[in-house]
């Protein structure tokens, strides 16, 4: 089956099993300006039959609209346990469009996903944001202020994070002076200073951060293992005469084809 025959079908999943979205980008951190974007992100769940086929339901999918990427529920929630930055942010977003009752639950547990880990990924990203702001300012002579913009909010979220044990992404009083380097009115040794600072604030707060050594495992499983038998529950009939196989063959198949139950 080729890639145009499921898309469709992979919209399907956005439009009908989404259970969380929100706006992310410059309009969540506090820092959109007249020509920003407007990013959408968002969490699906596949329905339960559709993992009993050979060929699975997508991780992710990127649209249907402009600007719009959405990751499923089991996908999201692996990302998060390993301290994703952007699906951290994702979780904390001031900015949710919709959410149903799964939905709702999984924001209930944002704590459960945050740990000292957070320390690593979002040192590992920044580090790896640097490297290529450096590699910009070697061939053309200056950074991609925009990038270097959020790389210093994303250290200034990671470090108020260990030191509260609290995420938050919008920049507040901080929005001033990060639009200031996104003008290019920093310097890039201004700009390296700054950002030393930040990565030693956030290494200092590392040492006696509030946040637990891992994130809440089992308490997440129990959450994803609990929605997928609803959601199987859900999608097959319980009566005995509506479990023959073309009962069955043909529900799973209208889900497939995005005609299943929506959970909503």
């Amino acid at each position: 089956m080729d890639s145009e025959a499921l898309e469709p079908a992979h919209e399907a999943l956005v439009r009908d099993h989404t259970i969380y979205s929100c706006v992310m980008g410059s309009r969540a951190f506090g820092l959109a300006t007249d020509t920003s974007d407007t990013d959408r992100r968002g969490v699906f769940l596949a329905p339960t039959p559709l993992y009993w086929r050979f060929e699975k339901p997508p991780t992710h999918v990127e649209g249907p609209a402009e600007e719009q990427f959405s990751w499923e529920l089991e996908r999201f929630c692996a990302l998060a346990l390993r301290a994703n930055p952007n699906i951290l942010e994702c979780l904390h977003s001031p900015l949710v469009e919709y959410a149903d009752d799964t939905g709702r639950e999984l924001l209930a547990l944002r704590e459960a996903f945050l740990s000292r880990r957070a320390h690593d990924t979002f040192a590992r990203y920044a580090l790896g944001q640097h490297k290529k702001l450096e590699a910009d300012v070697r061939k053309h002579g200056a950074p991609r202020w925009k990038h270097a913009m959020h790389l210093l909010r994303l250290l200034m979220s990671s470090r108020d994070l260990l030191r509260t044990g609290v995420l938050t992404i919008d920049v507040g009083d901080q929005r001033a002076p990060l639009l200031a380097v996104k003008r290019g009115e920093v310097s890039w040794p201004e700009f390296e200073t700054w950002m030393s600072r930040l990565a030693t604030e956030a290494d200092e707060a590392a040492s006696q951060s509030p946040l637990p050594p891992e994130p809440d495992h089992a308490r997440v499983e129990d959450f994803l293992i609990r929605v997928r038998r609803a959601s199987a529950l859900q999608a097959v009939p319980l009566a005995p005469e509506a479990l023959q196989a073309d009962t069955y063959d043909e529900r799973v198949q209208g889900v497939v084809h995005g005609r299943g139950v929506r959970q909503r």
